[in-house]
């Protein structure tokens, strides 16, 4: 049963507030508040009632209820003054005053299911976090926010019975009004975590909501307000009770705890959260802004395993795509990939960047070794699965490196590194001798970032052995636009291919498209 009033419609099923066609964003709390006083609208409810009725009974200050009472009438376009709909009764309590008509469930607005996406749930449970809404104000404080989301990712992502989808793929959602039913197809999962930040001064107040898409049933909520220094005790809080609530007996035998090593700076990990938000970009001028805030990081704080390994991470790609010298970028890589074990042995950044690091050194058997210590503890690290394909390829296995590739779209299936897992797929293909389906490949790639250097590298390649000269001519055009440095003599170098024929087959593409 659904409410209407005004031009109004409250979906208790579906938790959506609807003005005429547009759905209107509201916090879990403000959402069962309003629910809670148009259900009850017959008569006035008292403090005590809304308190036991939204907050479980637990005490909360007059400042908050009262900030969730006016939430609620922002969200119906009423005001505190006006009070046309939820009207204050001195002394006693609120009264939701609207005339209301109850609708069937035909009758709500109608969402349009998207198009099925062939996903379907894995045979673990499958779990996505979506981007905190940051409740500050202030945009530049977003980076906060999304800080606080990637950490429950990663703790979750320890956990070897989770499937966790990447922080790529969630962070799509952003600042946009989704319905969870559609997170839950284009993502296959079947449990969604949301919740805000709201950040002022030295406080903080966390909410977050575990809800079980399957079933439209709320798993469990909790706010927390904290000093900021106390922000990692926070997230460990809630990632500890979304397992509880998800597998209380896998709680309880595992006794988990998420395990962390807190920079010793909140300034630093500040800086990291800004990093990350350029890394993600994937564009040249992002990782150069990238590394120059996790040198500050580290500055600040060298014993940072995070920062050390992702700015390892980030050289190593960023030559990787001609976009500096190779030699220069292995040696500071090296530094900080090994600064960064050293930190945190456990942190799966920091293989993960010493695995590129002896890829391109071509340490072959210690680069796959140190992705998979890298995947082993964090087995849904999508980045570390796609880099893990890339090195297979180079050493010729070339169905694992198809398969791990894959692996690494279906973790994260709407990610900005998407386009580099199909161009590692399609370099796989390329080995196998399936020329169209790398042709394919790497298009799809191109399809979705066009300046991605690898895909036409891939692409010219594939199409000139496959006889296909016209795609082959256009594709190394774009390639020379897209790394004008780009040679034989450069693809001999730079590009780590372990076995020879396997390097002469690819240079033989490049010959036949012209390149010299």
């Amino acid at each position: 049963m659904a409410f209407q009033f005004e031009d109004f419609v409250l979906d208790p099923e579906r938790r959506e507030l609807w003005r005429a066609d547009m759905l209107v964003a509201l916090e879990p709390q403000v959402f069962d508040l309003l629910l809670y006083l148009i259900g009850n609208r017959e008569r006035v409810v008292t403090r005590d009632n809304m308190l036991d009725a939204v907050w479980n009974g637990r005490v909360v200050s007059e400042s908050t209820l009262t900030s969730r009472i006016n939430a609620a009438r922002r969200a119906v376009g009423d005001t505190g003054e006006e009070q046309r709909l939820i009207r204050t009764v001195a002394r006693k309590g609120v009264r939701f005053v609207g005339e209301v008509t109850e609708l069937s469930a035909m009758a709500t607005p109608a969402v349009a299911d998207p198009a099925p996406t062939g996903l379907p749930l894995p045979d673990r449970p499958a779990i996505a976090v979506l981007p905190f809404t940051n409740m500050s104000g202030e945009a530049e404080q977003d980076y906060f926010s999304d800080g606080i989301s990637e950490d429950i990712i990663t703790a979750l992502s320890k956990l070897r019975w989770f499937f966790v989808i990447a922080r790529n793929s969630s962070f799509i959602y952003k600042g946009r009004t989704v319905h969870l039913r559609q997170v839950a197809e284009e993502l296959g999962v079947r449990y969604v975590v949301e919740g805000s930040v709201r950040k002022d001064g030295d406080r903080v107040r966390i909410t977050a909501q575990l809800n079980d898409v399957a079933t439209g049933s709320h798993l469990w909520a909790e706010r927390y307000d904290r000093e900021l220094a106390d922000v990692f005790a926070v997230q460990d809080e809630i990632t500890e009770a979304i397992v509880a609530a998800i597998e209380p007996q896998l709680y309880a035998a595992e006794n988990f705890r998420a395990q962390r090593k807190p920079p010793d700076s909140m300034d630093a990990w500040d800086l990291l959260m800004r990093a990350l938000s350029h890394y993600w970009r994937v564009t040249r001028q992002d990782h150069v802004v990238a590394q120059a805030l996790l040198e500050k990081a580290i500055a600040l704080d060298p014993n940072y395993g995070k920062a050390l390994g992702l700015l390892g991470t980030s050289y190593m790609f960023a030559a990787h795509m001609g976009w500096m010298e190779m030699a220069a970028a292995i040696s500071v890589a090296e530094r900080a990939a090994r600064a960064a074990i050293r930190a945190d042995d456990e942190d799966a950044w920091a293989h993960n960047a010493l695995g590129h690091v002896h890829l391109f050194a071509r340490r072959f058997d210690d680069s796959l070794a140190e992705f998979e210590t890298a995947l082993r503890l964090n087995p849904n690290f999508a980045l570390a699965q796609g880099y893990y394909g890339l090195a297979l390829g180079y050493c010729g296995r070339w169905r694992d490196a198809d398969a791990a590739a894959r692996r690494a779209i279906r973790l994260s299936p709407r990610d900005p590194y998407a386009p580099v897992y199909f161009g590692i797929a399609a370099y796989a293909r390329f080995l196998g001798g399936d020329y169209e389906e790398a042709i394919r490949l790497a298009q799809e790639a191109l399809r979705q970032r066009s300046d991605f250097v690898g895909a036409h590298r891939v692409l010219t390649a594939a199409a000139a052995m496959a006889g296909h000269g016209t795609i082959a001519s256009v594709a190394l055009k774009e390639l020379r636009r897209a790394q004008p440095n780009v040679s034989l003599a450069w693809i001999a170098e730079f590009m780590p291919i372990r076995l020879a024929p396997d390097r002469e087959r690819y240079l033989e593409g490049f010959r036949r498209a012209g390149l010299t």
